[in-house]
């Protein structure tokens, strides 16, 4: 039975209650609603998102292929998921003493340049894009984190946030071992370093630490995790977080397909969207519980995890809606079809007589073409977006999200004047940036601006990993759809429902076996996969 995880936010919600209702409680706040509802030493209210990548090269080494630029070059891909920080770690393979590091606040263009590139040598290496709050966007918490162990270096990069890590944290401090950060990731790190129970002999056995850390911690992680001459991929048994496989096929095509070539090395990913941009294909997803190994000489899985008492897959269904980018494949299917099905749900489900639909670029695009098609109100743009600013949602200051509206969209004026316009929207999370979009579109000469969101309202925070902190943050929780549309100025709004989103979400899955198909829907419902131990 899934645990709702209402004592620990009626707790904070309960000092936050002072809080203005026009007003989103600060990072101080809630903070401060942190501390006062005993939820152990929590330095933000926000959680972060990342990205996570790993390269090595199968054959003789040293390798011909740039693993570094190749791992840059997947970062890049996953710059979506993260843009306040990255690093990358490589290893020659020969040595377990010493990794080549380099990490640094920002994006990945500013981060790696051409002399921090030519230090990153080697035949293998991970690679991690974070974002996270301005309490913690700090220099100390970049990953991959690497610690040196008895027994060589070991580098951990991580998605994901730990449900139980103030438990965690209180167990590996009790063994005597210091921590440096706040960070879940660095608990990770130093946990895989603890011994697991049944011991082991004069070479550690990384399986059975990675193992032992599994049954400490449920969930949330998808992590890549290196020591000196081998990768370790591993995915939460819960699934909450994605991970997929990909092989480097030979740049000089031969007769044979992608299938029959031998790979020139194998990469891991949180998302496949950079797999052919770096002369890679997609091979699969790692499955929920399971842990893969990449060596010179290819792929294996060392064991599967199960779930405790067989509770269901949770894979989070807001990577559908909003984080993953649209040529990712999840599950068998590629996200802009997911997205192009919403939009179909949606038009069944809340039609309205217009002259256009359009959405607000990108994310929302591909449900927008949906709501065309199913509707057959034709598709035009409104929206011209500035693509040199970044994602409003995963910044980590409502000011900034409201600064960075302003600047971020123009409106195409022969599109929207005297036009009725159906604008879709992947999300509304707190509110501040379809208000100005509406507006924006009304001074272009807009007659009506309907507002249809392609996914339900969020309604509860997120504890793996998302930046959704609090209710009070979520304008779902405030206005019902008629008052919102008022508050924003929307001649009308509509959500999709849950059923028509997890409809949309399964319509392309070709597993039969319902016992491997299950989405973490916790923002929407309340129903969290696992009891939160703050």
């Amino acid at each position: 039975m899934a645990a709702t995880g209402a004592a620990a936010r009626e707790d904070v919600e309960d000092v936050l209650e002072g809080v203005a209702e026009d007003q989103t409680p600060d990072s101080g706040q809630v903070v401060a609603a942190a501390a006062a509802a005993g939820r152990g030493q929590v330095l933000t209210g926000l959680t972060h998102e990342c990205g996570v990548f790993g390269c090595i090269a199968t054959g003789p080494w040293p390798t011909q292929i740039d693993v570094a630029q190749v791992v840059c070059l997947g970062l890049v891909a996953l710059q979506h998921r993260g843009q306040e920080s990255a690093g990358i770690v490589t290893s020659q393979g020969n040595s377990t003493k010493h990794f080549n590091v380099h990490k640094g606040m920002g994006m990945i263009s500013n981060v790696f340049n051409d002399d921090a590139m030519k230090k990153l040598k080697g035949n293998l290496g991970i690679g991690h894009t974070r974002y996270s709050t301005s309490a913690a966007s700090e220099e100390v918490n970049c990953q991959p984190f690497v610690v040196h162990t008895a027994h060589g270096a070991l580098a951990v990069a991580h998605n994901g946030e730990l449900v139980n890590c103030e438990k965690l944290r209180r167990k590996v401090l009790s063994r005597g071992v210091g921590l440096s950060t706040h960070s879940d990731s660095e608990l990770i790190t130093q946990a895989l370093c603890l011994s697991p129970p049944e011991g082991e002999g004069d070479t550690p056995d990384w399986p059975a630490r990675i193992k032992h850390l599994m049954s400490l911690t449920p969930l949330s992680y998808s992590l890549v995790i290196m020591e000196k001459d081998r990768i370790f991929g591993v995915r939460d048994p819960y699934g909450n977080r994605p991970l997929c496989l990909g092989k480097i096929v030979p740049v000089v095509k031969s007769k044979d397909d992608d299938n029959e070539q031998e790979p020139e090395g194998w990469v891991i990913s949180s998302e496949s969207c950079g797999f052919l941009s770096i002369g890679a294909r997609y091979v699969r997803e790692v499955l929920p519980g399971e842990i893969v190994e990449l060596t010179r000489k290819g792929v294996k899985t060392i064991t599967i995890v199960e779930r405790p008492d067989n509770k269901p897959q949770a894979f989070c269904i807001f990577e559908y809606v909003y984080f993953a980018r649209s040529d990712s494949i999840f599950e068998g299917q590629m996200v802009y079809s997911v997205r192009m099905q919403c939009g179909r749900m949606l038009a069944r489900e809340s039609i309205i007589d217009a002259d256009i639909v359009s959405s607000v670029p990108e994310s929302g695009t591909a449900a927008a073409h949906g709501f065309a098609r199913e509707s057959g109100i034709q598709f035009a743009e409104v929206l011209c977006k500035n693509r040199y600013v970044g994602r409003t949602f995963i910044q980590p200051n409502t000011r900034l999200r409201q600064l960075g509206v302003a600047k971020k969209f123009g409106a195409i004026s022969e599109n929207v004047t005297g036009k009725k316009i159906i604008l879709i929207d992947d999300s509304i999370v707190r509110g501040n940036t379809i208000g100005p979009i509406i507006k924006l579109l009304r001074d272009a000469g807009a007659k009506e601006v309907h507002i249809r969101v392609a996914s339900p309202p969020l309604k509860y925070p997120c504890y793996m990993g998302i930046n959704i902190p609090t209710r009070e943050e979520l304008i779902g929780n405030k206005l019902d759809p008629v008052k919102l549309a008022k508050y924003v100025g929307a001649n009308s709004l509509a959500y999709l429902s849950i059923d028509g989103l997890v409809s949309a979400v399964r319509h392309g899955i070709k597993i039969k076996d319902e016992s491997q198909i299950g989405h973490c829907a916790a923002c929407l419902t309340g129903e969290y996969p696992e009891s939160i131990d703050w």
